[in-house]
């Protein structure tokens, strides 16, 4: 399974004029549903085209303009995840409705292939009812209300996407009994 974190540029508050929400980095953990340990994690960094990273997006992700400058189109970024992680024939899954949301919009705005196929996991909404909450929590929260350690950067998607995976992998050993 693939477990995928997006960060995207971001203002306090609406995008400037002209400007709108793009990934500037695609966080990406593998993890096995076999034997439920977290492999390969890596950032897969993406330019912006149609806005800029603000200073609140750097102080939210620590991702600065800089950072992503050299990074690979959203194309190429797309095809990053078809050719070396196969992501159109595994299930996929983020920490909410926002990533998968992001790649279709941005897919379309672009031109760019859909990665994924349409097997899709909410692990925001999952936690939840698993865990038989009344609302859906944030990401950090329902590591806490795991009892599992948040690691690395919050914000940072290859981070959290490592986090997203541990969420899961409880999520299903404890299916599993």
């Amino acid at each position: 399974m693939l477990v995928v974190d997006v960060e995207a540029t971001c203002w306090e508050g609406a995008p400037p004029a002209g400007q709108v929400n793009e990934i500037i980095e695609i966080g990406v953990c593998v993890l096995d549903t076999a034997t439920l340990e977290r492999g390969e994690r890596r950032a897969i960094l993406v330019r912006p085209e149609r806005s800029e990273v603000s200073a609140f997006c750097t102080e939210l992700t620590t991702l600065t303009a800089a950072d992503v400058a050299d990074g690979l189109s959203f194309v190429d970024a797309c095809a990053v995840l078809r050719e070396e992680f196969g992501s159109q024939d595994l299930v996929w899954a983020s920490y909410g409705d926002y990533d998968r949301k992001q790649f279709r919009r941005q897919c379309e705005a672009t031109g760019a292939k859909y990665p994924f196929g349409s097997r899709h996991i909410n692990v925001k909404t999952l936690f939840a009812l698993a865990h038989n909450l009344k609302a859906e929590v944030g990401m950090d929260r329902a590591v806490e209300l795991a009892g599992l350690s948040l690691e690395g950067t919050h914000h940072r998607g290859v981070d959290d996407a490592w986090n997203i995976a541990a969420l899961l992998a409880d999520l299903l050993r404890r299916a599993r009994g």
